[in-house]
Parts: C-alpha cells; sequence; structure tokens
C-alpha cells in the first residue's frame, strides 16, 4: 500500500503515533524544550500548534496545487508557505492575547516563534513530498499538530513531577528534557509496523 492510498484517518493516525513530527523527525525542538516547564503553558501552545498546522495544510494545499503549480512556480513552495504560516500565526497570536492575556503572557516570545517552528513548515513539505490529497492534508497537518502535543504535554506532566525530585545537577534542566524525550521516542517506536507502507 502507498502513502497516496492510505485513508485520512491512517495518515492521522500515523502522524500522532507512528510518525510523530518530533518524536520521530525531531522537529519543533526549540519551544517544545522552552515551554514545557509548565503544563498550562504547554497546552495552550499545544492547542495554537494544532490550530495553526491544520489550517495551514489546507491553505497550503490549496496554495501549492492551484497557485504554484499552474504556473511553474514550484520552486517558490518555501516562502508561500511561510507566508501563509506568519499569517495564521499573528491570528493566532491575536485570539490568545484577547481571550487569555494569562496565557499569553505564559508563552510570551515562543507564540511569534511559531511562524519559524520548523515542525510546522515539515509538516507542510511532508505533505507535498508524499503526494498527499486534500483530506489526506488536513488529516496529516491535524494529526502532526496533536502528535507535538501530545509529546509536549507529556513532557511538561513528567517535568513537573519531576520538579523536588533529587536530579543529579548535571542532569538538571534541558539534560533532563533531552533525556525523557529520548525514552519516549523510542516508546513511540513500539508503533512502528502497524502502518503497512511498502
Amino acid at each position: 500500500m502507498t502513502e497516496q492510498a492510505l485513508g485520512p484517518f491512517v495518515v492521522f493516525f500515523a502522524a500522532v503515533f507512528t510518525n510523530n513530527i518530533l518524536l520521530a523527525n525531531y522537529l519543533g525542538m526549540c519551544p517544545y524544550i522552552a515551554v514545557s516547564r509548565q503544563l498550562k503553558a504547554a497546552a495552550g501552545l499545544g492547542g495554537a500548534v494544532i490550530f495553526v498546522m491544520t489550517c495551514t495544510s489546507a491553505l497550503n494545499y490549496w496554495v501549492y496545487y492551484y497557485l504554484l503549480v499552474p504556473f511553474g512556480l514550484e520552486y517558490l513552495r518555501f516562502i508561500a508557505f511561510i507566508v501563509v504560516i506568519a499569517a495564521f500565526v499573528q491570528l493566532t497570536e491575536m485570539i490568545i492575547d484577547r481571550v487569555s492575556p494569562t496565557l499569553y503572557n505564559a508563552l510570551g516570545i515562543f507564540l511569534p516563534l511559531i511562524t519559524v517552528n520548523c515542525a510546522i513548515l515539515g509538516a507542510n513539505l511532508f505533505m507535498i513530498i508524499r503526494q498527499y490529497a486534500f483530506f489526506q492534508s488536513v488529516a496529516y497537518g491535524f494529526g502532526s499538530g496533536v502528535g507535538w502535543t501530545l509529546a509536549i504535554l507529556a513532557l511538561a506532566g513528567i517535568r513537573e513531577k519531576l520538579k523536588n525530585a533529587p536530579v543529579p545537577e548535571a542532569l538538571a534542566g534541558p539534560a533532563q528534557a533531552f533525556i525523557i524525550t529520548g525514552i519516549m521516542a523510542m516508546a513511540f517506536t513500539a508503533f512502528t509496523g502497524m502502518i503497512p507502507i511498502e
């Protein structure tokens, strides 16, 4: 079975578990490590990433196949995708600022940095490389956002539990986060092979 023949649900499931954008490809590590100290901030950033990744996957599909490809401008996909992502990040930033100023302040500089979050750009490029259809692309974008959020929530929960634990100084902070991430990535490899792709 090729990737193009997979249904949207299978693509979604694979994006969350078997091909997690963060734990399999290690994309989006900067905000993942920095914002995962508090569960509430991690959940807020995860929700913003899901929203931006899902919407930009749909929009960038249309931009690529109905604007760039007909005019032979496929080489401009990086610029076009980043413009769409930046516009959605601005929209998300305004919504969060109006709805929850506390969350907006907790996310700080990492909210505008979603624009350059390589996980979002990577998901948009993967859907083109894998030649997904529209609904597969949206499912992949949504699944990648959910997978990224699942990873940051797991790390934030573990880091909160270990806050008062007697951790050696050399393993505290980012080192601890990288060790936990490596263990989670190994755990997620248990899902490998559930989706048959030849």
